[in-house]
């Protein structure tokens, strides 16, 4: 079986960071950037959420259409390299442009529909490409277990960088800081990117023959292993998600704005504990436990972590030490999660291969970016409407006044500050209403997604070696 390269390796997984710390820019703060920045009516900001929610789903159905796309490339410079690197550069002028226009009430919402479903097309570009390009480095599964492995870490500190530092420096100066930071993370997608577009040696495939959309749902279709693993990859994309996307609001309103920066940032540092140690430990776990084995310890674990959550301030002391413990712990196990139905997923490219004598990286790949993005509307969804229910966006809508005055130099950061926390002192159903959303709807999403891949999905670490052997063997015929 081949090896990598050390260079093509590393090149791989470093790269992950820019563009996870771009795509956590977008997915995590973009929200929270026009919540606290912008003054929107409440029907503005519902048609926002909703043209969020189309573009998301456009984008999880464009994704199998760029998988097409990619398949059907054959440039010297590679099959999933151009695309990397076009897709890199495209989506870090769009974010840049996100965070630096600033039309007013429904202008913003025109400019903003126009340029995020830009941003999606853009990132798509990228994403399929360099998801697509895994799996074809390398067949055997202790490689591709530590390429997933270490790759999977450089992800997690490029979203961890943003996830932790945006929140610490945008309360008081949020429009200022917003824009710096695009401007780095935009910086930082193409030099990361570039490193995999020019560190990566590309393995040369036998080509296919051209795809047509038809055949795209003939693979998908086809593939038996390949549906229950996409339904339940999307249902824990759903399930994993919510706990940071309403991270900001839920210490913003159970601590206070100006004094939970801090908060928000220990929080962020289990998250990336939590979840590069799950990453690390995985190839460790994996030589002792099966993949199924993971799922199930993860699964239980994950249930009774969300449920201490929610007794947080009824039964548990509201105490910050104590809900970074609970976090750390949520993130490991859904780190550990993740990264089985990733390997899953990937496998389920040689039992298409060996069923029918072909392979198709990017088409199948193309899955678990559609997955991604398809929960993402979801939770956009379910975010908004939580928010607008629970009274959440209208107390916010206050402080957002507050940070335009501090841009405008009519406000001292100090006064406004004071009055921010003020407005976040809201009744205790408005905040209850917010954490039921936290963890009710990630133990139903994980819960359903583990009894899809135990009862549907059938590639074990035995069935997968067989696999491998055998299309080695007609390789070598």
């Amino acid at each position: 079986m081949e090896r990598l390269d050390k260079k093509t390796k590393w090149s791989y997984c470093i790269g992950a960071t820019g563009r996870d710390a771009a795509y956590a820019l977008v997915s995590m703060f973009l929200m929270t950037y026009i919540q606290y920045t912008m003054n929107l009516t409440v029907a503005q900001f519902s048609v926002i959420s909703v043209i969020i929610v189309i573009c998301l789903v456009w984008d999880a159905f464009n994704d199998p259409l760029m998988g097409i796309i990619i398949e059907n490339t054959n440039l010297r410079f590679g099959k999933f390299k151009p695309w990397i690197l076009l897709g890199s550069i495209l989506n870090a002028i769009v974010i840049i442009l996100l965070f630096f226009i600033r039309p007013t009430g429904w202008g913003f919402v025109i400019f903003f529909g126009v340029f995020y479903l830009l941003w999606g097309m853009t990132y798509t570009m990228n994403d399929i490409a360099y998801w697509g390009l895994l799996p074809s480095l390398s067949s055997d599964s202790k490689e591709r277990n530590s390429l997933v492995t270490i790759m999977s870490v450089f992800v997690c500190i490029g979203q961890f960088l943003v996830a932790g530092i945006v929140p610490m420096v945008i309360a008081g100066n949020a429009i200022k800081a917003f824009r710096i930071i695009a401007l780095i993370v935009s910086l930082s997608l193409i030099l990361f990117q570039c490193l995999v577009a020019f560190g990566v040696k590309e393995n040369k495939r036998v080509e296919n023959e051209k795809l047509s959309l038809k055949d795209m749902f003939k693979i998908f279709i086809r593939n038996k292993e390949l549906v229950p693993m996409g339904i339940a990859s999307f249902l824990f994309n759903i399930g994993s998600c919510l706990l940071i996307i309403f991270g900001v609001n839920f210490f913003y309103f159970e601590f206070g704005y100006s004094k939970s920066g801090d908060l928000i940032l220990l929080f962020t540092v289990m998250y990336g504990l939590g979840t590069l140690i799950s990453q690390a430990l995985f190839s460790l776990i994996s030589k002792y436990l099966k993949r199924n084995q993971i799922l199930l310890i993860s699964t239980i674990a994950l249930v009774v972590l969300y449920l201490l959550f929610l007794s947080f301030g009824y039964i548990i002391p509201l105490n910050a030490i104590i809900i970074d413990i609970v976090g750390f712990f949520i993130f490991f196990f859904q780190g550990l999660f993740n990264l089985c139905t990733v390997v899953m997923l990937n496998n389920t490219i040689e039992y298409d291969e060996l069923q029918y004598g072909k392979r198709h990286d990017s088409v199948i790949s193309a899955i678990r970016s559609f997955s991604v993005k398809l929960s993402g509307a979801i939770n956009q969804g379910i975010s908004a409407l939580v928010l607008i229910i629970s009274g959440i966006y209208a107390s916010s809508q206050n402080i957002s006044s507050l940070e335009i005055a501090i841009n405008r130099g009519e406000m001292k950061q100090e006064e406004a500050l004071i009055l921010a926390d003020e407005y976040c002192k809201v009744a205790t159903s408005q905040t209850f209403i917010l954490r039921c959303g936290m963890v009710f709807i990630p133990i139903i999403t994980i819960v359903l997604a583990y009894l899809i891949i135990r009862f549907k999905y059938t590639i074990t670490e035995e069935k997968y070696e067989s696999i491998v052997l055998e299309l080695q063997e007609r390789k070598n015929k």
